[in-house]
């Protein structure tokens, strides 16, 4: 073969290794950039940075959540957020958090320097999505650093009727010792705790006096404001100790040997004159039912009969008849939660103070 069809050869072969080689370059540049994003975003992107704040949470980690960049304000911030600047941390540790699993980044987009990361998650029994606004926090080195562009923490705003102590999540809790107000906070005033997003809030109540099957609450929406609404029960222990003292007053009140028994809600009148001392007795006591009144507690109104027995003598001939007879009333009253955490009862009215 002639030599300059050989060099011909050698220079389509040398054409071709050199066009095949170009395309393998572009593919591994190609595969090194796609690894490199997808590295990007696993690691150091806001993806990354949002999931390990999750990823905290889920631990139970609250003292390290609330050190991730952005998640702690202080109370000037949080007025401006729109949140109680005087609003209790007592919620923003690891015996109030609720698990947290199935975390799943579900978008990360870029608004011009600002991202926002949607993620699915399960809180408890409940299902959630939450989005979350991240911006880039200087660099280190040749990775960026992220931190939260609005915090992630949002406000329970808890009434709490009927008690004082409660528990989130079982971690018990006195009102009195976390209100900006203490002893002195008023049993209806909203009660602002901050909590975690997401997380999920059960409320709940256990007293002796008092009792609640709960309600929960699920924290997906960054610096929200939700108020909740907890009405307590009373204790079927708490019923009975008002009905043995309400018992205890009107057995005392039938002592009384005059027709008027004084602070009582019975008596008799008559228009003779009394020929014998009184004697009163309870017929029928009545059945006390207890429920809840605003902040505190009512007896609402029950049927009782008192009897007595008396001779009276006619004014007008002189003789003397014996009266033995029932004496229908009706009793209501209200009993308050003292500070001590005593009950205060009063019933009848005027109302009578069985302290």
């Amino acid at each position: 073969m002639p030599q300059a069809q050989r060099g011909k050869r050698r220079q389509a072969r040398l054409a071709s290794d050199l066009t095949i080689l170009a395309v393998v370059g572009i593919l591994l540049v190609a595969a090194l950039g796609a690894g490199g994003h997808s590295l990007y975003r696993e690691f150091y992107g806001p993806s990354a940075f949002v999931q390990r704040y999750l990823d905290l949470l889920a631990d139970g980690q609250a003292a390290d959540a609330l050190q991730v960049p952005g998640v702690a304000v202080d109370s000037t911030l949080l007025d401006k957020t729109g949140l109680e600047g005087s609003a209790s941390e007592a919620l923003l540790r690891r015996a109030s958090l609720a698990p947290l699993s199935d975390v799943k980044i579900i978008s990360e987009v870029d608004d011009g320097g600002l991202y926002t990361v949607t993620v699915d998650y399960r809180a408890g029994r409940a299902e959630g999505t939450t989005t979350f606004l991240v911006e880039q926090d200087g660099w280190v080195g040749v990775t960026p650093n992220w931190r939260f562009a609005a915090s992630p923490l949002a406000e329970i705003d808890l009434t709490l009727r009927g008690a004082e102590q409660f528990s989130v999540n079982g971690f018990e809790i006195d009102r009195r010792q976390i209100s900006v107000d203490g002893v002195d906070a008023e049993a209806d005033a909203a009660l602002p705790l901050l909590v975690f997003t997401p997380g999920l809030y059960s409320v709940t109540v256990d007293t002796a006096i008092a009792s609640t099957p709960g309600v929960s609450i699920l924290a997906d929406s960054p610096l929200a404001r939700t108020p909740v609404l907890v009405q307590a029960e009373p204790t079927t222990e708490f019923v009975k100790v008002v009905q043995e003292r309400v018992t205890e007053f009107l057995n005392a009140c039938a002592t009384q040997e005059v027709l008027q028994p004084t602070a009582c809600p019975f008596g008799l009148e008559v228009q003779n004159r009394i020929a014998s001392i009184p004697k009163w007795s309870i017929a029928q006591h009545p059945t006390i039912t207890v429920v809840p009144d605003g902040s505190q507690w009512s007896i609402p109104a029950t049927e009782a009969i008192a009897h007595i027995d008396v001779d009276i003598r006619s004014l007008f001939d002189g003789r003397v008849e014996n009266l033995s007879e029932d004496v229908p009333f009706r009793l209501d009253g209200t009993v308050a939660i003292l500070a001590d955490g005593r009950a205060s009862i009063k019933v009848g009215s005027p109302d009578v103070d069985l302290d």
